[in-house]
């Protein structure tokens, strides 16, 4: 499993490096990164239109071998533990009502003797 995994892991590499030369080499609204290096040598090549079918197709292609690699290493990751799981635990943290003190308790001062609850 760990030599498919591996595989997988070159694969996939390879994939990304492919997939990113294949973008940059897709012609844009007004010109490719090949006419940046000295003209149409892609039109020459592929002629005026074959480059956006070829390239469109690669991309499509390699898209697809990423997607699946992808999926594939999720499923074939090894089982030990990742980095985020050799972190502690941080300490649970106080709420918010247990960090307010408590409120004075409230003395109520007597009413002088013979006052009525009105006069005050």
């Amino acid at each position: 499993m760990t030599i498919a995994y591996y595989l997988i892991i070159v694969l996939h590499l390879l994939a990304c490096f492919f997939l990113i030369g294949v973008v940059l080499l897709q012609q844009g609204k007004s010109q490719d990164l090949a006419s940046a290096f000295g003209g149409g040598g892609t039109q020459a090549a592929f002629g005026p239109r074959g480059s956006a079918n070829v390239l469109t197709k690669a991309t499509a292609i390699l898209a697809g071998v990423f997607v699946v690699t992808c999926l594939a290493l999720s499923m074939l990751r090894p089982k030990s533990s990742s980095v985020l799981d050799k972190v502690p635990a941080a300490p649970p943290a106080a709420s918010p009502a247990a960090a307010v003190p408590p409120a004075a308790p409230v003395t109520t001062v007597p009413a002088p003797a013979g006052a009525s609850p009105a006069a005050k």
